[in-house]
């Protein structure tokens, strides 16, 4: 059976990224692999074996075009009110936390965080009903 091991994106500026995805969610580099045209960035931490990779493409100035065809990352947290204050205190784009109905049955509870490139990250609690580990 096939294992989710890394899904990439595109950035613009490499440094602003990693301290984003540092602040964020705890995300460090655990390899960072130059080329000449492009630089790929594995980031990581303790919490799985999936990673982020970023793609940094050496002289792009204009930023990317996500288009209508990107959904969203998700991550979830053992406390999502006391993340989505801590992402709010670091000044971080957020949306309100959410519950999501069906027929009146919780589904989960969110929010969505944006980062540097417009890329959205759904926050989600850990242990909420549905599909949340």
């Amino acid at each position: 059976m096939a294992k989710m091991i890394h899904s990439m994106i595109r950035v613009l500026d490499e440094a602003r990224s990693l301290a984003f995805y540092e602040t964020a969610l705890g995300l460090k580099v655990a390899q960072r692999v130059a080329f000449d045209s492009f630089t790929l960035i594995y980031l990581a931490n303790d919490e799985q074996t999936f990673e982020l990779e970023l793609t940094v493409n050496h002289g792009r100035t204009e930023p990317y075009v996500l288009g209508d065809g990107y959904g969203h990352l998700a991550v979830s947290v053992d406390d999502l009110a006391s993340e989505h204050a801590r992402l709010d205190d670091a000044g971080l784009t957020l949306t309100p936390i959410k519950t999501l109905e069906n027929n009146g049955q919780v589904v989960g509870m969110f929010f969505f965080l944006t980062d540097p490139d417009g890329y959205k990250i759904e926050v989600l609690q850990r242990g909420a009903p549905g599909r949340f580990l």
